[in-house]
């Protein structure tokens, strides 16, 4: 049976740690689909154009290992404003959420946009300073040069355009459950989330 959960939420907000969380708990795929847009990106910086990366985007590109980086992310912010690149993956990123099963989808518009009948919805926000340290020491831990006012200045300008654009913005679904993880230890974001998706799994 399918049971999708829709997780949004800004740049390092814990989408993702909560996301995994959620699908190893309950024995569900998981699609950080942020990384169709990092790879998307990264085949932008390549000399690809836009749209036809998209289009022929595959699962194995989502595997490159260069995905995380900050160069990426800039460049993945900047595609995702573009309204065609998003329509080329919105097949993709659907039927991942109906599998049998049951799917877990983190991202920017997924309980907005790409399953706005997801059964669970979930809005994971942080304050931009908190966001920022923690982007910081992941990037630093992995022998990546960078300091915490640059840092924090990518994480603004990822907001604002992520906010910003005119197509499908970051924004929370009107019934999306929020969980601010400003104050939270994984743990705790952890168990409100499953709190908040157990309540609708009783309700469905």
């Amino acid at each position: 049976m399918a049971f999708t959960i829709a997780v949004d939420g800004p740049a390092a907000s814990g989408k993702g740690t909560i996301s995994k969380a959620l699908a190893r708990e309950l024995g569900y795929a998981h699609l950080d689909t942020g990384l169709l847009y990092r790879a998307v990106g990264r085949q932008v910086l390549d000399g690809a154009e836009p749209l036809a990366a998209a289009k022929a985007l595959t699962a194995e590109a989502l595997d490159n290992p260069d995905l995380r980086t900050p160069e990426v992310a800039q460049a993945a912010s900047k595609v995702a404003v573009l309204a065609e690149v998003r329509a080329a993956l919105v097949d993709f990123q659907r039927a991942f959420a109906r599998r049998d099963g049951g799917a877990v989808l983190d991202g920017r518009d997924i309980g907005t946009v790409i399953c706005p009948e997801a059964e669970a919805k979930l809005y994971v926000i942080a304050s931009a300073e908190v966001r920022a340290e923690r982007r910081f020491k992941e990037l630093s831990e992995k022998g990546l040069e960078t300091s915490f006012e640059t840092v924090l200045a990518d994480v603004r300008a990822r907001d604002e355009r992520d906010m910003g654009r005119a197509e499908a913005p970051l924004k929370p679904a009107e019934d999306a459950v929020h969980i601010d993880t400003t104050t939270l230890s994984i743990e705790e974001a952890v168990a409100a989330a499953l709190d908040a998706v157990r309540a609708r799994q009783q309700g469905a």
